[in-house]
């Protein structure tokens, strides 16, 4: 298990990820997250379409909550051939709770709390906060990563754009 420093800040205080890295090209690693009704959820069960990977620190924040939302506006305009999944590490409940609150149902959201297993296989685990970074991943429907975006400031927002032309490119 890798540790890297400075690849992204809080409020310019650098932070340590934890994991092992991934880049464009690679296959996409599978993990095993949590579901809202507490169920355990494979990223293998998204394979054969195009997904988009929204890692954020906490739904329960100002840019997070604005990220998932742009997010699930997008994927109505996408349709059903796209999964778009947030994933934090909110408790499930709190992931449910928040998404009803906001009108959020085109957007899967996933806890990584339990095990990690999101966050250390795709290098994203922030070691002194114990929460994942911001990032946005693209993953055609072979598997393979086509875009990632991890994001230098927590408190910024991704690139949808960028993002979202690669996926409208493999879809």
């Amino acid at each position: 298990m890798s540790e890297r420093i400075n690849l992204v800040t809080i409020k310019g205080n650098p932070l340590t990820l934890v994991g092992n890295e991934v880049k464009v090209g690679d296959t996409a690693p599978d993990f095993t997250v949590v579901g809202n009704d507490l169920s355990p959820v494979s990223f293998s069960s998204f394979s054969g379409k195009p997904i988009v990977i929204s890692s954020v620190p906490s739904l329960d924040t100002p840019i997070c909550d604005m990220s998932t939302r742009r997010f699930n506006e997008e994927a109505i305009a996408l349709g059903g051939d796209v999964a778009i999944l947030t994933i934090s590490m909110d408790l499930p409940f709190a992931q449910a709770r928040w998404c009803g609150a906001a009108g959020v149902k085109n957007v899967v959201t996933l806890s990584d709390h339990k095990e990690t297993s999101f966050g250390l296989s795709y290098g994203l685990l922030i070691k002194e906060l114990r929460l994942l970074a911001r990032a946005v991943f693209v993953i055609d429907g072979k598997g393979k990563i086509q875009y990632l975006e991890l994001v230098p400031e927590i408190a910024q927002e991704p690139n949808y754009d960028a993002a979202l032309e690669v996926l409208k490119k493999i879809k």
